[in-house]
């Protein structure tokens, strides 16, 4: 029995060998196309691409499943700095003198890897009922063997664990059955150290590093046991290189962290998923999936369209330069010839929201009087203004190495002005603290309107005048009653916009605007206080004396609600 044994175990072994002997003589290099010295991101590019054509999801034929496991396997290989070298110098990635070499003797070896890849599945080896490598995990699985060596071979499990697979048990007692991936012995190595390593997620990390901090990040979500999560890692490393700098990357299990997957409305499916965490122009974080075809290109498009938009783009032809010192924090103008606004800017405005005024404009010639106006000589540039209007050209004929140098030079640059800004303001009125410091109420425009009295706006209070002596007044009282008034802002920590807007109206040039509220009243006004409420379209009036008492006890009763609203005759806009 004990000789019957052997003998079969002797058989299998061989059988084993001649089966892979061909795959194990095919050079990693010639399955994926690439010169012996290729660098990672060649590398990354042809697995890629040839991942895709012979993908299982694709191909359900035979042959294309074995050629994409001949890939995965030289990907393994040669993304792998220590497989590498090995193969280079012996033919085996584990640095054994293998086939290639000839018959190893005595310590040689033989070892095979196979990648589950995107949508996984097994590998069959001979016919039906052949020996398989069930993928499992999604990881990359590996077997190997050789001979001359103690009772437990390089399968991870000794010759006793094979007799198992014909009966169903051990003598050790062990339940390997089909096992090959089981040992921790067959799991592959870490791939290079060049390729930047994606950030695991927990509810710490997500806490102190993701939320409300204005970085966006494409975050893959999986379970251990499913199949792909390494064909998704090497998209995701691939999309974080080529945007270094704009987003982060990191992968979420939700088998070890289900509450931060259920917090985030994360439900584990059949295949790991791709989302990006990202801000819309309100503010508010989100999390958007990604549910097209796993390409590099396609995740890097769907990365770019979901970053920061909190540069509202103006047309110089309309803006108000005045306008811009409406608030304590600095603003900030890009000058560039694109016309949409820069991934490097959006990026910024993510990164520095709330703590700037973001606008950006489509220019092309130097030489235009308003570009002449500003200060600036060549593109892109960026200009800025100190809280007290100051105007300052911060940057000209901007220049970059890479996205992710940009963002950092253009970052520091940005803090130094704040700082500067923060002087500044805390020295505009002496004995007095930044909090008792006046603001500048901005005049109300077409190309401010939706930010100043828009729909995201509760009240407006817009202060109309007729006389330059009207808006001077109106401008001293409005800023001392703005910065007073405790219902000025939500809790500042929300970063929420401001409850009560203030602005100033010129009735004159903007007649439509009043008449679209009250056809007959403010005609003969020289100056008069309107609480407008764009969400409900209802406004109230204000022709008392305009002191800073009068005028701060008619906010307070809009805000406790002891005014009556009219509803306006249609909807007003500035021309």
């Amino acid at each position: 029995m004990v000789r019957t044994r052997l003998v079969i175990s002797v058989v299998l072994v061989s059988t084993l060998l001649l089966l892979n002997v061909e795959s194990k003589s095919v050079d990693p290099y010639k399955v994926l196309g690439v010169s012996r010295d290729a660098k990672q991101r060649e590398i990354q590019k042809a697995f890629h691409k040839l991942s895709l054509k012979y993908h299982p999801d694709k191909n359900k034929n035979k042959g294309a499943q074995e050629k994409f496991a001949e890939i995965n396997n030289a990907y393994e290989i040669l993304s792998d700095e220590e497989k590498r070298k090995n193969y280079d110098l012996y033919g085996d990635e584990k640095g054994q003198p293998g086939f290639d070499s000839g018959f190893p003797g005595g310590n040689g070896g033989y070892s095979y890897s196979s990648n589950g890849g995107h949508g996984g599945g097994g590998f069959n080896f001979g016919g039906p009922g052949g020996w398989q490598n069930m993928g499992g995990g999604g990881g990359s699985k590996s077997f190997s063997f050789s001979f001359g060596g103690p009772s437990e071979s390089s399968f991870g499990f000794g010759m006793d664990d094979i007799f198992s697979m014909f009966s169903g048990g051990s003598s050790k007692g062990k339940e390997q059955f089909g096992g090959f991936g089981s040992s921790s012995k067959a799991e592959s190595k870490s791939k290079s150290s060049t390729v930047a390593p994606i950030r695991t997620i927990n509810s710490q990390v997500y806490k102190k590093e993701i939320l409300d901090q204005g970085m966006t990040w494409l975050v893959l979500s999986y379970l251990p046991s499913q199949r792909g999560t390494q064909y998704h890692e090497s998209i995701i490393e691939e999309v974080a290189e080529s945007l270094q700098g704009a987003i982060k990357v990191g992968r979420i299990n939700c088998e070890t962290e289900s509450s931060l997957c259920k917090q985030l409305g994360i439900v584990p499916r059949r295949a790991p998923r791709l989302f990006v965490y990202s801000y819309t122009s309100s503010g508010k974080a989100t999390l958007a999936e990604y549910t097209e075809e796993l390409v590099a290109k396609k995740v890097k498009s769907f990365c770019q369209e979901h970053l920061p938009r909190f540069s509202k783009k103006i047309d110089l032809n309309t803006f108000d330069v005045s306008a811009v010192s409406s608030q304590r924090i600095p603003k900030v103008m890009l000058l560039s010839t694109k016309k949409d606004t820069p991934v490097i800017w959006r990026v910024l405005s993510g990164l520095y929201n709330g703590r700037f005024v973001f606008y950006n404009t489509e220019v092309h010639d130097t030489s235009d009087p308003k570009i002449q106006k500003l200060g600036v000589d060549a593109f892109p540039a960026i200009v800025g203004w100190l809280s007290n209007g100051e105007k300052q050209v911060l940057k000209t004929g901007i220049t970059v190495k890479n996205l992710k140098s940009a963002v950092q030079e253009l970052g520091k640059l940005l803090e130094g002005f704040e700082k500067k800004n923060k002087k500044v303001f805390s020295n505009s009125q002496p004995g007095q603290s930044p909090s008792e410091s006046l603001e500048r109420i901005p005049l109300l425009l077409r190309s401010n309107f939706d930010s100043i009295c828009g729909e995201n706006t509760p009240v407006c209070i817009i202060g109309a005048f007729r006389s330059s002596h009207g808006k001077e007044k109106l401008q001293s009282v409005m800023s001392k009653v703005s910065q007073k008034s405790l219902s000025r802002r939500q809790a500042s920590t929300t970063g929420s916009q401001d409850t009560v807007s203030y602005s100033l109206l010129d009735a004159i040039k903007q007649s439509a605007f009043l008449s679209s509220l009250d056809k007959s009243e403010f005609k003969t006004s020289d100056k008069l206080l309107i609480a407008y409420k764009p969400r409900r379209g209802k406004f109230a009036t204000f022709k008392g004396d305009m002191t800073m008492e009068e005028v701060e006890k008619f906010v307070a009763a809009v805000l406790n609600g002891d005014i009556q609203f009219t509803k306006t005759r249609q909807k007003p806009q500035i021309k």
